[in-house]
């Protein structure tokens, strides 16, 4: 079954410990809801610099957070997942296939 890769990108901190706590138990629910579809529940990243033959540089607002892997049997199948994603509430997702190498 093909991977795909559900990037996070940008997103905010929830307000208080009590709204983090809330937006965690529905990541935790939506994990647990794809049971074996899941390769990789979540991998956050800290703060990258972007590299250009030119130099680096720091990345904007809406830079690369984390990434989970899915499967699934097509890309409107990971869609599908992607939208039923709670990190949607704080930021936004790029779905794309993770093409294997051979």
């Amino acid at each position: 079954m093909p991977k795909y890769v559900i990037a996070y990108l940008g997103g905010k901190q929830a307000a208080t410990a009590e709204a983090r706590a809330a937006h965690m138990a529905k990541w935790k629910a939506w994990v647990d809801g794809l049971g074996h579809r899941m390769a990789n529940p979540g991998t956050p990243l800290g703060q990258g610099k972007l590299v250009t033959m030119d130099g680096l540089s720091e990345r904007g607002p809406n830079h690369l957070t984390g990434f989970s892997i899915v499967l699934a049997d097509d890309m409107d199948a990971a869609l599908e997942i992607a939208r039923a994603c709670p990190f949607l509430e704080i930021g936004t997702i790029e779905v794309a296939e993770a093409i294997e190498m051979h």
